[in-house]
């Protein structure tokens, strides 16, 4: 470990939220409700109907004395308008962008601010994987295109997620934001706890500087007994994620995962994901595709162990990506969490081994081709790393 890493905190409150008519009017209300501060920090923000929602609950907390924070990524707000910019800055919003897009400064550009994190009043924390999007909420029917989670947390975890705001915001003044300096945390990953009721930690990952939010993960995929669920959009997992997941079916655990199915942003990265499938089909693993639209949410469950947030656990945000995830020990999480994935499980196809074997010539041409430019890039970035 590269630096601290945060403990786990008892007596805390979660409740699973899921898709966006259900989380975007909880934090909507919570920024309507706050009182002395607001922080929202974001990778995807475009302007449309739920922008325009988000705007105006933003411009009028700050109106009434809130202080507001927002700090969004340069890359992932470009569609952010202008008008939309001023209204936030003209109403007394402090707003931020992480890592200006500039030519100069080359492969630092890929380093991006994945996080997505709303805090209301240092009493409330939302985190999963939205972004504030059309695609995410449409306000006028109701409506979602992308499966999302997040998770609302009340309780003495709310101080950690804090924590992890201020440092980045204060990070973001100096040319290395993606290296901001450790001021808080233990020195080692803390053990997971044997059980518990409403234990939850902040997990997190700074680019390729820290990967607490890596290691918590394979430990867990090593220690589990009966299950092993893991959803993802962008299914290009490291090395050590692949192994564990095999050797984790070879043990007799219930290993499933749930990925896009053919409702995707990037068809290209699905493809090139396709290449571990024979592997982990032989091994055991169950694979699952989900098919009423596209599968946005980052969610793992093993065993009781519980983690959601903005890590798709891959390679590329590992190595460029500001991460963070809650984990937690909590029967009724664990439950909503369980019943999520069942639900998703039962709008899926599932991959069989045969049927991978009997797939169409035009898909294996795409999935060799994407495969092999993903593999060619990660080893260029690994020798200059």
């Amino acid at each position: 470990m590269r630096a601290a890493v945060f403990p786990w905190r008892e007596g805390n409150r979660f409740e699973l939220l899921i898709d966006g008519p259900e989380f975007f009017p909880r934090m909507l209300l919570a920024i309507v409700r706050a009182q002395e501060q607001v922080e929202l920090e974001l990778y995807l923000v475009e302007a449309g109907a739920c922008a325009e929602a988000m705007v105006q609950a933003l411009v009028q907390a700050a109106e009434r004395g809130v202080r507001v924070r927002c700090l969004f990524d340069d890359y992932g707000s470009l569609a952010f308008t202008q008008p939309l910019r001023l209204r936030l800055t003209h109403a007394g919003v402090e707003l931020r962008f992480y890592n200006r897009l500039k030519w100069r400064q080359g492969l630092l550009n890929l380093y991006r601010d994945h996080r997505k994190l709303l805090l209301v009043d240092q009493s409330l924390a939302m985190v999963g994987g939205t972004g504030v999007t059309d695609d995410f909420w449409q306000p006028k029917d109701n409506s979602c295109d992308w499966h999302e989670v997040m998770v609302e947390i009340a309780g003495p975890a709310v101080r950690d997620w804090q924590r992890l705001f201020d440092r980045q915001w204060s990070a973001n003044l100096h040319r290395g934001a993606w290296k901001p300096s450790v001021d808080f945390g233990l020195p080692y990953l803390p053990r997971i706890p044997d059980s518990g009721q409403g234990m939850g930690r902040v997990a997190y990952a700074d680019s390729r500087q820290h990967r607490d939010i890596l290691h918590s993960l394979i430990r867990a995929l090593h220690s589990g007994q009966q299950r092993i669920w893991l959803a993802t959009p962008y299914f290009l997992p490291t090395w050590s994620v692949r192994r564990s997941l095999r050797k984790a079916a070879a043990r007799g655990l219930d290993v499933r995962l749930l990925l896009t199915g053919p409702n995707t942003d990037h068809p290209a990265v699905r493809y090139a994901g396709h290449r571990y499938y024979p592997r982990l089909l032989k091994a055991g693993v169950r694979i699952f595709e989900y098919q009423p639209r596209f599968l946005h949410l980052k969610m793992a469950l093993v065993d009781d162990w519980v983690s959601v947030g903005s890590c798709n656990f891959d390679h590329w945000n590992l190595r460029f990506n500001l991460e963070a995830n809650l984990e937690a020990l909590d029967p009724s999480l664990t439950r909503a969490v369980a019943a999520s994935f069942e639900a998703d499980f039962a709008q899926s196809e599932e991959i069989s081994l045969a049927q991978w074997r009997n797939r169409p010539l035009w898909r294996r041409i795409k999935q060799r081709i994407w495969g092999w430019v993903d593999r060619l890039v990660v080893n260029l970035l690994d020798r200059r790393g």
